[in-house]
């Protein structure tokens, strides 16, 4: 399967808008999943149960060419999204000729299946590192260009704490120059309410408060229903909401642009779509204010470009989901400066405890993956000038941290009765019931 004609298919499909003709033969293409276990699990209480934490999950992509050069790119952390990768993806590539990435995605999803989407994505990212490395320049002069040179964060942390608690992290995270803060309320109507209060007041009028509401409907019988939902969107938009987040049932289309209809807050979503054509049918059918995505999950940089290029046409403002690791971070970062800020306006930046102990739980390997990852400045992070993504994975945390079965988090649901377990880095899917 490595023979003459399909490397010249290959290198026809691939070269679209590419200045050279440089080769190099692709040696290896290899999923290292990794997991960082908590010192101890960490329980969160919220309105209607529990979720415990047991540790984080990553996977890395490594394309390997020829002359010990590497390309990385981060993938969503799964075991099937391994699979997909050793047994779908590698051999596409493994013994081919390494040119432009352009296509490469388009060409594995024609010949995978878009359910291939996300793994085509992450190892697209790493075919353009390595491109990068090989040519000598960032990966941003194949995406168009940089349209700014440095991106704006939004810390993020919150998760199941008291109404005091949020407001003393809302606080921490604000001292470390970021403009906008985000949260996950579960704490029932009222104590929703009052932890909006008690942040205005901690943060004063200036910083963004951004409700990632996906709790709200995943408490089983105490989940809040639209009318609730309505209620409490009026009753917080007086202390200057910048978001709420995924406030109702995912496939609610209706329900989304009836309520962003009300221009109560902003309404944001997107992290769930799969493809594409779920992202138009969230714009066009004028659901969203904000669009949310990121390139582990959403086609790599390619599908990125796509849907933030649907957004800057349909107006809506974007922003990235961004939950993993620091190489995470920079790959959003890269695509998100090829886009003017009206448009790609804001990056998600994890404040794990490990950055600041004041905030959530520990995630060091997020940071020993790239040592020399930008952090933000005042809420702005500069953008890496090296070749390729411009940062260093340092392949020794591949074997500090191996992959550890089983779930990450537990979910527990006080009425019905009901455990779940979750996989991967992702919010869904949920496992079955795993009581």
């Amino acid at each position: 399967m490595h023979g003459e004609g399909r490397s010249h298919f290959f290198y026809h499909i691939l070269t679209t808008g590419f200045r050279k003709t440089s080769f190099m033969i692709i040696e290896s293409v290899e999923p290292h999943l990794l997991s960082c276990p908590l010192p101890q699990p960490v329980c969160y209480e919220f309105h209607g149960g529990r979720r415990t934490v047991f540790k984080r999950d990553a996977l890395v992509v490594a394309v390997r060419g020829e002359k010990g050069l590497v390309g990385f790119g981060p993938a969503a952390a799964s075991e099937e999204m391994a699979k997909i990768i050793v047994e779908g993806i590698a051999p596409l590539l493994v013994g081919n000729d390494l040119c432009g990435p352009a296509g490469f995605v388009s060409l594995a999803t024609s010949k995978l299946g878009s359910e291939t989407l996300a793994a085509a994505g992450a190892v697209e990212v790493a075919l353009y590192d390595l491109w990068g490395k090989l040519e000598g320049c960032s990966v941003t002069e194949f995406l168009g260009g940089r349209k700014q040179e440095t991106v704006c964060c939004y810390g993020s942390a919150g998760m199941y704490q008291s109404a005091e608690s949020y407001a003393q992290e809302a606080a921490s995270v604000c001292e470390l120059g970021f403009s906008a803060y985000k949260y996950r309320p579960a704490l029932g109507p009222g104590e929703d309410l009052r932890t909006v209060e008690l942040m205005r007041q901690a943060v004063g009028p200036d910083v963004g408060l951004c409700l990632d509401a996906h709790g709200w409907w995943r408490m089983g019988d105490k989940s809040y229903d639209a009318s609730t939902i309505e209620t409490l969107a009026r009753d917080i938009a007086p202390f200057g909401i910048t978001w709420l987040e995924e406030p109702l049932p995912l496939d609610d289309r209706a329900a989304y642009a009836e309520l962003k209809a009300k221009e109560i807050v902003p309404i944001a979503a997107g992290e769930h779509e799969h493809d594409l054509a779920g992202f138009k049918r969230l714009v066009e059918s004028g659901s969203v204010d904000i669009a949310q995505a990121d390139v582990s999950h959403h086609g790599g940089f390619s599908g990125v470009a796509e849907i933030i290029r649907l957004c800057e046409s349909n107006e809506v403002t974007f922003a990235f989901h961004n939950w993993g690791t620091a190489l995470e971070t920079v790959v959003d970062a890269l695509i998100g400066s090829c886009f003017r800020r009206e448009t790609a306006r804001w990056l998600e930046y994890p404040q794990y405890a490990h950055r600041d102990p004041r905030v959530m739980y520990p995630f060091p390997l997020s940071d020993e993956l790239v040592p020399d990852a930008p952090v933000p400045e005042k809420g702005e992070l500069s953008l890496p000038e090296g070749p390729g993504l411009g940062v260093t994975v340092d392949e020794s945390v591949f074997e500090k941290y191996p992959y550890l079965p089983g779930p990450w988090s537990i979910f527990e649901l006080e009425s019905p009765p009901t455990k779940l377990a979750l996989s991967g880095d992702h919010a869904l899917p949920w496992a079955e019931d795993s009581s």
